[in-house]
C-alpha cells in the first residue's frame, strides 16, 4: 500500500491544503502511518493528538489516529483546543511526539497538520521524508495495533498559563475570532485579576465575524471598538489556532509583532542580562536597536516558526518573535509559540514597566513602513528571482544581509525581498524614517524586480 500527497500540500513548516481538493482522510492516514513508523524507528511509542475548530478536523483526526495505531504507536487524544495546548501536552505528558490538526489562519476550507517529534519541530526535510515514505509504502505494520486513550488537558494547560503571574489588574478586551483559543480564553480570564471583555470565544468553523488573522489590521476593527466603547487599557487578539497574537493599545493603535517582542523582552533581559533575543528578517530595525539598548544580544533569523524554534535551542535564547505574531518563550516556559501565554506575559511586562501599553507604544520611534507586500510569482521562479537580486546587489557593492532573502540597509532605512516558503509569492517590506525615504526604498525594490522581469502586481492574499 502506498500514497501520493498532492504536491502543494507538503509545506516547509507543516502539511496543509484545501479539504476535499488537495487534502483529505487518505492523507491523514498516510501521515499517521509515516509519522508512527519514523517515531518507532527512533525508539518512540506514544503520540499526543489535538485538533482545532474546523468542520473537517474531527474526521481528519479519526483517520490520523487510525494511521498512527496501524503502525503501532499509542495515541493520547487531547481533543479540541489551540495549537499551543497540543505543544504543551507534548512537552509535559509521557509522549514522544505530537500532531495538531489545524488550518491556522487560513480560510475555513483549509486544514493541515503541525508536528513535533521527540520535543523538536518536525519540518522541512522531515516533511519531504514523510512524502517519500508514503510514495514507497515504507510503513511499519504493527503486530498489535497501538492503543488509544484520552486526556482532557485544557484545564491543566490554562492553569499553567497563569503560573507565577506577575501582571496587575487591568481592564482588557479580548478577541478569539471564533478560533480554537476561545474555550481556553474563557477559562483564562476567570483566573486573571482585573476586568475582561471577550469577543467571539465560541468556536465556529465558518468564522462568521471576521477572519482570524490579527496581523491584518482590518480584522482588529471589532477589538478596537470594544476597547474604545469601554475605555479599556488595551486589547488582545488571537489567530485561528492560538499560536499568534495581535494587540491594540488604549487608543486603538496596533502594537505590531516586533513592537510586542521589544516590550516582552525587557523583563526577560532584566532577569537574564546579555541574553540573545531572536527576531525575524521582517522585523523593524527599531527592534534590534532596542534589544541592544536593553543590554541584550539581538539576532536576526529566518522567518518561520519551526526555524525560529530550532535557532532558539541552538542559541539558548530565552525569547524570540516574528513580525507575524508568533512569540516564543523559553524563559520559564517550553520554547514554543503560544499566544495565550504571550498575552499573560504581556500583561506582566506592562505592569513591570510602570507605564501603560499606550505609553509604551508612544515611546516607540515613529517609522514609516509598508505592510507586508505579497505578490504572486511562478513557483519555479520565486527563489531564482531572489538569487538574481542578490547577485546584482553584490556586484554593485551593496551590503546585503542574506539571512533569509535579501535585506538591504540604506541611509533611508531598509528593504527586504524574500521568497515565501509556503506559497508561490515573493514578500517585500520596507521601512524608513519618512515617506520620501520610503518612496526611494520602494523604487529600489521596483528597479530590482524590473531587472528580473517582474513588477509589484496585485498583492496576493494570505
Amino acid at each position: 500500500m502506498s500514497h501520493i500527497f498532492h504536491p502543494t500540500s507538503l509545506r516547509e513548516y507543516d502539511i496543509r491544503g484545501i479539504v476535499g481538493q488537495t487534502l483529505g482522510t487518505a492523507d491523514a492516514l498516510a501521515i499517521g502511518r509515516g509519522f508512527a513508523t519514523l517515531l518507532r524507528r527512533a525508539g518512540g511509542t506514544r503520540v499526543a493528538v489535538g485538533y482545532d475548530g474546523r468542520a473537517s478536523s474531527p474526521v481528519l483526526e479519526k483517520a490520523l489516529v487510525d494511521g498512527l495505531t496501524q503502525s503501532g504507536v499509542d495515541v493520547v487524544r487531547v481533543g479540541l483546543g489551540p495549537t499551543p495546548m497540543l505543544y504543551y501536552a507534548e512537552a509535559v505528558l509521557e509522549v514522544d511526539g505530537g500532531i495538531m490538526i489545524t488550518g491556522s489562519h487560513n480560510p475555513a476550507d483549509y486544514n493541515g497538520f503541525k508536528m513535533v517529534f521527540q520535543h523538536r519541530p518536525f519540518f522541512g526535510e522531515d516533511i519531504q521524508i514523510l512524502g517519500r515514505m508514503a510514495a514507497e509504502g515504507d510503513w511499519d505494520d504493527a503486530e498489535t495495533r497501538g492503543t488509544v486513550g484520552e486526556f482532557a488537558i485544557l484545564d491543566q494547560y490554562v492553569e499553567r498559563l497563569t503560573a507565577g503571574y506577575a501582571g496587575g489588574a487591568y481592564r482588557i478586551g479580548w478577541d478569539a475570532g471564533n478560533g480554537a483559543a476561545g474555550p481556553a480564553l474563557e477559562k483564562l480570564v476567570k483566573l486573571l485579576p482585573g476586568e475582561h471583555h471577550t469577543l467571539y470565544t465560541d468556536v465556529d468553523a465558518a468564522f462568521p465575524n471576521h477572519h482570524p488573522d490579527p496581523t491584518e489590521e482590518k480584522n482588529l476593527a471589532d477589538l478596537k471598538k470594544l476597547v474604545a466603547d469601554n475605555g479599556l487599557d488595551f486589547g488582545i487578539a488571537f489567530d485561528g489556532d492560538g499560536d499568534r497574537i495581535g494587540a491594540v493599545d488604549g487608543k486603538g493603535r496596533v502594537v505590531w509583532g516586533d513592537q510586542l517582542l521589544a516590550i516582552l523582552a525587557e523583563p526577560v533581559l532584566r532577569a537574564e542580562p546579555g541574553a540573545t533575543v531572536i527576531g525575524d528578517v521582517k522585523a523593524s530595525q527599531a527592534l534590534y536597536d532596542r534589544i541592544a539598548e536593553l543590554g541584550g544580544t539581538p539576532l536576526m533569523w529566518k522567518t518561520g516558526h519551526s526555524l525560529i524554534k530550532s535557532k532558539m535551542k541552538e542559541e539558548n535564547a530565552p525569547i524570540a518573535g516574528e513580525m507575524s505574531g508568533h512569540i516564543f518563550f523559553a524563559q520559564d516556559y517550553y520554547g514554543f509559540d503560544d499566544a495565550l501565554y504571550a498575552a499573560v506575559r504581556l500583561i506582566g511586562a506592562v505592569r513591570q514597566s510602570g507605564k501603560s501599553l499606550t505609553e509604551l507604544k508612544d515611546a516607540i520611534p515613529p517609522l514609516v513602513n509598508t505592510p507586508e507586500m505579497r505578490f504572486q510569482v511562478d513557483e519555479s521562479r520565486k527563489f531564482a528571482v531572489v538569487d538574481e537580486v542578490l547577485d546584482r546587489l553584490e556586484a554593485d557593492g551593496v551590503a546585503v544581509n542574506r539571512t533569509d532573502g535579501a535585506r538591504v540597509n540604506t541611509p533611508d532605512g531598509w528593504w527586504l525581498l524574500r521568497a515565501s516558503n509556503t506559497q508561490d509569492v515573493l514578500v517585500a517590506r520596507a521601512e524608513a524614517k519618512d515617506q520620501a525615504g520610503l518612496d526611494r526604498l520602494l523604487a529600489q525594490i521596483d528597479d530590482q524586480l524590473a531587472k528580473s522581469g517582474l513588477k509589484r502586481g496585485e498583492q496576493a492574499g494570505h
